[in-house]
């Protein structure tokens, strides 16, 4: 299936979860995620199914003053 992350396309298996996407983008902690807008708790990435089109943002905090 096809899904964005981080505004770029990415093909990832059916029934692909958010620890998937997050797995395949090879992201480095700290980080949140976001599917199509809503937050995604850690504990969830492994139970959140993700579907065609979703749009998957990881981001990582920016420290400085």
């Amino acid at each position: 299936m096809h899904i964005t992350i981080n505004q770029q396309s990415v093909e990832l298996p059916a029934n692909a979860t958010v620890a998937d996407a997050v797995a395949q983008w090879q992201a480095k902690p700290p980080f949140a995620v976001a599917v199509n807008t809503g937050f995604v708790p850690r504990g969830r990435y492994a139970a959140h199914a993700l579907a065609e089109g979703d749009q998957v943002e990881i981001i990582a905090p920016v420290t400085g003053g």
